[in-house]
Parts: structure tokens; C-alpha cells; sequence
């Protein structure tokens, strides 16, 4: 494991990417995210898939950074790729219904 921090942050052209020295563990967490690699001139460009949704995006940069940091790595995620707080509830209605209490058990003689 490397001891150089891993940061997961939005590039310049919307997409997120992945900086920092990505070893063979790392680079299989960060591809069980969502993320792929393609050779560049210097090293490897790790980067998620371009146009899936920013809330998409957002919940796979998320979860390479939970999984990441749970195998101990340092990690840097940024703020824009942090997936968003629910304003609203989820379940808007009320999904159990009142019922009678069950009869009362009698003692057995």
C-alpha cells in the first residue's frame, strides 16, 4: 500500500477522476466502483464513465472513497463529488396501519 494520498475530485471537464498513486488494490476497488482506466502519457488516467448523471457520479465517487478508506488508504474526496443530503423523506405516507391489540392469553390449569 501506498502511503501517497489518493484524491477522487471533479476535473475540469465535469468528469471525476481519480489523482494520486493507484496501486493494483486500489485500482481493483476503484473498478468494483464504477471507475476505468486508460493509459496516458504519464502513468494511468482513472476516471468514472463521462455522462451518467451528476447524482450517479456523485454515489460511485462516494462509495470508492467508503471503500478506500475502510482498506486504510489516505484519501481526499472532493466536496462536489459528495452525494447529496435528502431534503425530503423518502416514504411520504405512512406504511403501517392501527390493529387491534391480539386477546388476552388465559393461564392454562
Amino acid at each position: 500500500m501506498s502511503v501517497d494520498q489518493i484524491r477522487i475530485l471533479r476535473g475540469r471537464g465535469g468528469q471525476v477522476e481519480v489523482e494520486g498513486a493507484v496501486d493494483a488494490f486500489a485500482a481493483t476497488v476503484l473498478k468494483r466502483a464504477g471507475f476505468m482506466t486508460f493509459p496516458a502519457l504519464y502513468g494511468q488516467w482513472v476516471r468514472l464513465p463521462f455522462d451518467m448523471g451528476e447524482e450517479w457520479e456523485n454515489a460511485h465517487a462516494s462509495w470508492a472513497a467508503d471503500m478506500l478508506t475502510a482498506a486504510r488508504y489516505p484519501l481526499e474526496l472532493d466536496p462536489t463529488c459528495a452525494p447529496r443530503r435528502r431534503t425530503t423523506p423518502r416514504h411520504t405516507t405512512a406504511a403501517m396501519t392501527i390493529q387491534p391489540a391480539p386477546p388476552a392469553r388465559r393461564a392454562r390449569r
